[in-house]
């Protein structure tokens, strides 16, 4: 029961932060969701849990309430970034000490933030394509935006390593005791245990 319990924590956490307006702009359980999958959970379950139910809640928001088409370009690459998150959440692995896991949840949103604000800044004309370009592309962004770049990388940071916290938390408070899992398994037989109602030797003419 346990073992399933932290993927259900995981995903209704994730799917009602996709609530439009609940959290600011770029405050997302996204970035941890996708580290803390790689962290714990193994073979296939770390890849297709977390892109699956993106993928799935992308396409309702789109439909539903941003009235566009169910899968827009853009998100590819989103994908792409963390699918390289979880990657990097399998590389620290669910032994390392939970301050790591932190900042490996601040680096899963920090890679987030570098690698789709490049993209902007390279493909958006109102960027020069030079370093203040891109700079600007990574700080302040266009003048007619809001919330700025800076305060989207703020909060990009903040809740990669927030929600990495709650969700380690959650795994320690749902992980199996040593005594649970030896529950129910049998004891070992001690070798010079003598056997029950063994007949004795015959006695040697």
């Amino acid at each position: 029961m346990k073992g399933k319990l932290l993927p259900a924590i995981f995903v209704a956490t994730f799917a009602l932060s996709r609530i439009p307006g609940l959290l600011p702009a770029n405050f997302s359980v996204a970035y941890a969701f996708a580290f803390c999958a790689g962290v714990y959970f193994r073979g296939a379950l770390a890849w297709w849990l977390p892109l699956g139910v993106m993928g799935a809640t992308d396409v309702l928001l789109n439909v539903l309430y941003y009235q566009e088409p169910p899968f827009a370009g853009y998100l590819a690459l989103n994908y792409a970034v963390y699918a390289l998150i979880i990657g990097l959440g399998k590389a620290f692995g669910r032994k390392t000490a939970y301050w790591k896991l932190v900042l490996g949840g601040l680096a899963g949103g920090l890679l987030f933030y570098f690698v789709t604000n490049t993209l902007a800044w390279w493909q958006d004309a109102a960027y020069a394509k030079t370093i203040a370009g891109w700079i600007q592309a990574l700080t302040t962004g266009r003048p007619d935006w809001h919330p700025t770049t800076w305060e989207m990388f703020r909060n990009t940071l903040l809740s990669g390593g927030l929600f990495t916290a709650l969700f380690a938390a959650a795994e320690k408070l749902t992980a199996e005791s040593p005594a649970e899992k030896s529950a129910g398994q049998r004891a070992p037989a001690k070798a010079d245990e003598a056997a029950p109602d063994s007949e004795p030797e015959e006695a040697k003419a």
